[in-house]
């Protein structure tokens, strides 16, 4: 389906991309704490609701 230049172009793509974006969360860190305090709640209710979706349908299949 993907040629290995294609695979190989998007694995790298990857690797380099997460590693700007966590360079750049790093240098914006104190900005986060004190602009967005409790963010980490609304993340944590985000990632529970996608886990209660999944179980819904898990068990309703």
């Amino acid at each position: 389906m993907f040629s290995k230049g294609q695979i190989i172009f998007g694995i790298l793509f990857f690797i380099v991309f997460a590693i700007v974006i966590g360079f750049t969360y790093r240098k914006d860190l104190k900005l986060h704490k004190k602009f967005y305090p409790g963010s980490i709640w609304i993340l944590l209710a985000f990632i529970a609701f996608i886990l209660f979706i999944s179980a819904i349908k898990f068990f309703f299949k």
